[in-house]
């Protein structure tokens, strides 16, 4: 039978109902402060108050007072739509945080009035004298009075995954797990002022950094608004001194504002925010700050702990080793030679029948997997049990097979100075057993020795070392890394972020994963050795080291300041409250959401759901991805609006009537919004975007290489425009003509400038490609309604347009046709300009 642990002592009556009343009414709720659920209303509220979307609707506002209430209503829409994406991306935020939040919060045993009762953690208060089971989660801050074979994992407050052993007048912390035997103490701390809760503290004076994009394209709007009314102010005052007809010049100064009015510079990066929230979500990476999606893209360093992100945080059978050197790397489902096989049987059988401590776990787990079935000893059952004592540390299970007067089996387990003190092995084979335990311990393993032997029954813990016990062999018990971690850290290096390993682990351990990981790094530093170092030093270090063992909260924190002092943009991956304060501190902090602490769920800025380290490389993919595309769509923004606004400005200087009014630039504000907002947001990403070096930290948006390169793609569709119109106005075409012809030539430069942009490569198959269903809708829909415009009189009418002919519309296409191959076949070029811009600006 499975005998338990000796009973703890609780007999103290612990608190009496008034004295609990007084202390909860004196230090609160055992909770550690964090924002409350937010009700549908308030995300509404912040959503609505979100400055690109306030852009939005106020170039909206300014298009109804301007009576164009088509292109008003455009702009509302797509605001609703941003409005509802991101409110329905927030609330779905809240109940998952709402859901692990539940998930985290442990109840408690206490004793109360002489009685023991489990109550809800929230509940217990300073001075409850708290029972500590196996499987419990600590639910505050404990002085121990008692513990019978006490062990707690303490690896989300500390990082290491081993369990620590615990005596009477230790510290049991709050947050951490009982893995085996018992014990009791009192409550000296709740909430904010356990160890856990002082972390997340510390919290409130880590401020994020600004987005940096949103400040840029703010800028830009407010210039380009500014300078778009000071040009169609002008418009106006020219056109009515120079001509006289004020009515004609209002509408000049109307249609020429309403082409240089930024409005879609707000409606991209709403969308785009909005819309890569959803995608990222779909990669079950959870997004809690849209303003991590702009930063994901320039990400130079991945700091990630190691317990629970590189690995699954559960120990499993990694080695085994044989009396004589045999020794055998046990992988996943690959079966066990015969020779090994009784040490992996003793070792179960000197391991809890029903267990929680994670070393038995694993040895049973193994077990199950790699042993043949044994029914001879099904029968068999667990008479005793000798737990560890401090002159011996090693534990004993003593089986029965229930025949009268039969030989028991002792199955002992433990230390393996313990184990060859059982076996009284010779010198030599000690060194020989020690030798091995120093190789498999260099790889990171947590190493028992096994022994077995037959005999009487055992009723005193002495009589143990009054056999001789055969010594099985050593079993090795590692973490074992994620399997798609070495994957995802190989993508990493190819897209030139490094990665960096950050654990309170012991340094074996951490250079043991690191390897199988392959992180390289040319030295490793302990926490005692950044002690020692100051902030400089510190920084000429981090330079060449990627892995750092022993650290201590305060110092990863310590470690992501320096990183970013550095010039380098930094992403932190934890999963404990130890990690809570430098994800803060980065500027992408990433936390675990099944593992993960409250604590560090509320202080990142993702969360993944599946807690898998391969989904940081999605995320970080689409982040380029959704980068890359804002700057297409800006690229294209700039580039359409000088046309659009040439167009505007030519009848007045070259004394023509006026070409373009506000019903015209409402029609090719539908061609704009749309390829901004739909087509390339869902443009696929360039083949090479995980084979390129991050953009820098300090480069701009609205780079001055691309303006201009943007300006110039606009300035030759409107040199080519306007030689036509010259041409036309040189063959005496009527104004409906001339009219008709400029609209659906500056249609099909929009078209050929949306193909231009929508990739970076000058291969002319990538404008074939058609997997962008957003485009294919866009260009149908332009198909059909300049189908109608010129198929429907009324159409054309109240357009001011007349018929084209087959020729003037063949004259058009062809256009269109040689402005895409010049833009295309100029490509290499511009690539190699702003390449060479990028890496200046690196360097």
């Amino acid at each position: 039978m499975d005998v338990a642990p000796a009973p703890v002592d609780d007999r103290r009556t612990g608190l009496g109902d008034e004295q609990v009343r007084e202390r909860q009414a004196r230090y609160g709720p055992n909770e550690i402060p964090h924002r409350d659920q937010r009700s549908l209303a308030r995300i509404i509220g912040e959503v609505l108050r979100e400055p690109m979307l306030a852009l939005l609707l106020a170039a909206g506002f300014v298009y109804l007072l301007l009576g164009d209430r088509l292109e008003a209503a455009i702009l509302l829409l797509f605001a609703t739509f941003s409005v509802a994406i991101s409110v329905i991306q927030e609330t779905r935020s809240e109940r998952v945080l709402a859901a692990l939040r539940d998930l985290s919060s442990p109840r408690a045993l206490v004793v109360r009035n002489g009685e023991r009762r489990r109550i809800p953690g929230r509940e217990v208060v300073v001075g409850d004298m708290l029972i500590l089971e196996q499987g419990d989660r600590v639910a505050a801050d404990v002085q121990l009075c008692s513990a019978t074979e006490l062990e707690i994992d303490e690896s989300l407050l500390t990082g290491e995954s081993l369990a620590v052993g615990k005596q009477a007048e230790a510290m049991a912390f709050s947050g951490t797990l009982v893995v085996r035997g018992s014990g009791v103490g009192s409550v000296v701390a709740i909430g904010g002022r356990t160890e856990i809760g002082q972390i997340g503290g510390h919290l409130a004076n880590i401020r994020p950094d600004a987005p940096r994009l949103r400040k840029e394209t703010g800028l830009i709007v407010k210039l380009a608004g500014i300078g778009g009314i000071l040009i169609a102010a002008s418009v106006t005052l020219a056109y009515g001194f120079l001509r006289g007809g004020w009515l004609d010049a209002f509408l000049a100064g109307i249609a020429i504002g309403m082409a240089m009015l930024p409005e879609e510079f707000p409606v991209v990066l709403v969308t785009f925010m909005a819309m890569g929230a959803w995608r990222i979500s779909k990669a079950n990476v959870l997004t809690r700050r849209a303003a991590a999606i702009e930063t994901l893209g320039s990400v130079t360093i991945l700091c990630t702990d190691k317990t629970g992100t590189l690995t699954e945080n559960h120990m499993a059978v990694a080695a085994l080793w044989l009396p004589g050197g045999q020794n055998l790397t046990v992988e996943r489902n690959q079966g066990l030679p015969t020779v090994f096989q009784p040490l992996l049987r003793a070792s179960q059988q000197a391991s809890e029948i029903d267990p929680a401590d994670p070393m038995d776990i694993a040895i049973h787990t193994a077990a199950t997997d790699l042993l043949p079935d044994n029914r001879g000893e099904q029968h068999w059952r667990l008479e005793r049990h000798f737990g560890i004592r401090p002159d011996l540390l090693a534990t004993t299970n003593m089986w029965h097979d229930g025949e009268p007067g039969a030989e028991r089996l002792l199955a002992a387990k433990g230390a393996p100075e313990a184990i060859a003190r059982l076996c009284r092995l010779s010198v030599s084979e000690q060194s020989e057993m020690l030798q091995a335990v120093e190789q498999m311990a260099a790889r990171g393993m947590r190493v028992l020795g096994v022994a077995t032997v037959r005999a009487g029954a055992i009723d005193d813990y002495t009589d143990l070392l009054d056999h001789d016990f055969a010594f099985a062999g050593l079993i090795g018990l590692a973490d074992p890394l994620r399997p798609s971690v070495p994957e995802a850290i190989r993508q990493c290096r190819n897209a030139g972020i490094r990665v960096v390993m950050i654990t309170g682990d012991h340094a074996a351990t951490a250079r043991s994963i690191a390897a199988d990981a392959g992180i390289e790094s040319t030295s490793l530093m302990t926490g005692q050795d950044i002690a020692a170092l100051d902030d400089t030093e510190l920084g000429n270090r981090l330079r060449v080291t990627n892995i750092f063992a022993r650290i201590m909260p305060e110092q990863k924190l310590r470690l992501v300041r320096a990183l970013k002092a550095d010039g380098e943009v930094v992403a932190m991956t934890g999963d404990g409250v130890n990690d809570a304060p430098s994800l803060k501190a980065a500027h992408v902090g990433i936390a675990m959401g099944k593992r993960g602490t409250d604590v560090a769920r509320e202080a990142a800025a993702l969360v993944l759901l599946d807690d898998e380290f391969s989904a940081i490389v999605r995320a970080i993919r689409l982040g380029r991805r959704i980068y890359d595309n804002i700057r297409k769509a800006m690229e294209f923004i700039f580039a359409a609006h000088v046309p659009i606004a040439g167009l505007a400005l030519l009848p007045l200087l070259f004394g023509l009537p006026m070409l373009l009014g506000p019903i015209h630039i409402a029609l090719l504000e539908m061609v704009i919004d749309p390829a901004c907002a739909l087509v390339f947001e869902a443009e696929e990403e360039d083949d090479e975007i995980m084979h390129r070096r991050p953009r820098h930290p300090e480069a701009r948006l609205f780079s001055l290489p691309m303006v201009l390169w943007s300006i110039f793609q606009g300035g030759l569709a409107m040199g080519a425009l306007t030689l036509g119109i010259i041409i036309a106005v040189q063959q005496n075409l009527p104004v409906p003509e001339l009219r008709a012809l400029a609209f659906s030539a500056l249609v099909i430069s929009l078209l050929a400038l949306i193909l231009a942009n929508r990739s970076s490569s000058a291969s002319l198959r990538s404008l074939l490609d058609y997997r962008n269903k957003a485009l294919m809708i866009i260009l149908g829909g332009v198909m059909i309604v300049m189908l109608v415009i010129y198929l429907f009189e009324p159409a054309r009418s109240i357009l001011g347009f007349a018929k084209l002919s087959v020729i003037q519309i063949g004259a058009v296409l062809g256009y269109g046709f040689i402005l895409l191959l010049v833009l295309q076949l100029l490509k290499p070029l511009v690539n190699r300009l702003l390449q060479e811009t990028g890496s200046s600006a690196r360097n």
